[in-house]
């Protein structure tokens, strides 16, 4: 709602387009629980490259899957506390297990309730290697590594964007200051602008024009990896 307050103040200083961009408020909630989420993958997957370690050095001392998820479940707890997500989710595991589901299953499951493609892809490794009897100490080793070296780019180049992330905030913020600026020292210097229909269509125009900025810069800043 503020957003739409600024937007329609800005651009309009009209009360009946402040009424009609409230609708647009509603995304609000939902754009800040998305945010949250990726927020909560984020975490997820941090901790997940942790027990990919930790789950490979308990089978590489001899424990079955089996064992070596519910020893992992001790381990991480010390890392990230009994609260942490991936402690409740490798606990889960370890009771689904123990109710005679298959390892395969509970990983896919791990997998679909996570969302992230690195716990897909380990899963689907996994299940090969179980299938054909592989080495699965070393497998989850070379997962764990390819794995590790992923997030490891992946918080590079975070930190290579960082300022710019920064810049494009305070970029966002800078048309708005200026509109304030020239509005407190020259009272009535936009009059026209937002008096006149020619004025507001170029006002909509400037308006349209720094959503598509906004957008692409977004955009541009969020590197997959």
């Amino acid at each position: 709602m503020a957003a739409c307050g600024l937007l329609s103040f800005t651009f309009y200083r009209s009360m009946r387009i402040f009424l009609w961009m409230l609708p647009c408020a509603l995304a609000g909630p939902v754009l800040e629980k998305r945010r949250r989420l990726e927020g909560r993958k984020k975490e997820l997957a941090g901790q997940f490259k942790e027990s990919m370690m930790v789950l490979a050095s308990s089978l590489s001392a001899g424990y079955s899957i089996e064992n070596a998820l519910a020893a992992s479940v001790e381990e991480l707890a010390m890392l990230f506390g009994n609260e942490g997500m991936i402690v409740r989710e490798f606990a889960f595991m370890v009771q689904q297990i123990r109710t005679n589901r298959s390892v395969e299953r509970v990983l896919e499951d791990f997998a679909k309730r996570s969302g992230l493609e690195d716990v897909q892809n380990f899963a689907e490794v996994f299940s090969v290697a179980k299938r054909s009897s592989g080495d699965l100490g070393g497998i989850m080793r070379h997962t764990a590594e390819i794995i590790r070296d992923k997030m490891q780019v992946r918080e590079e180049i975070l930190t290579m964007t960082a300022s710019r992330q920064f810049e494009q905030k305070v970029m966002n913020m800078i048309p708005f200051f200026i509109v304030f600026y020239v509005e407190s020292a020259s009272p009535g210097f936009f009059g026209q602008m937002y008096g006149s229909g020619l004025g507001r269509v170029l006002m909509s125009i400037c308006l349209a024009m720094y959503l598509v900025s906004y957008i692409l810069a977004k955009k541009i800043l969020e590197i997959e990896v």
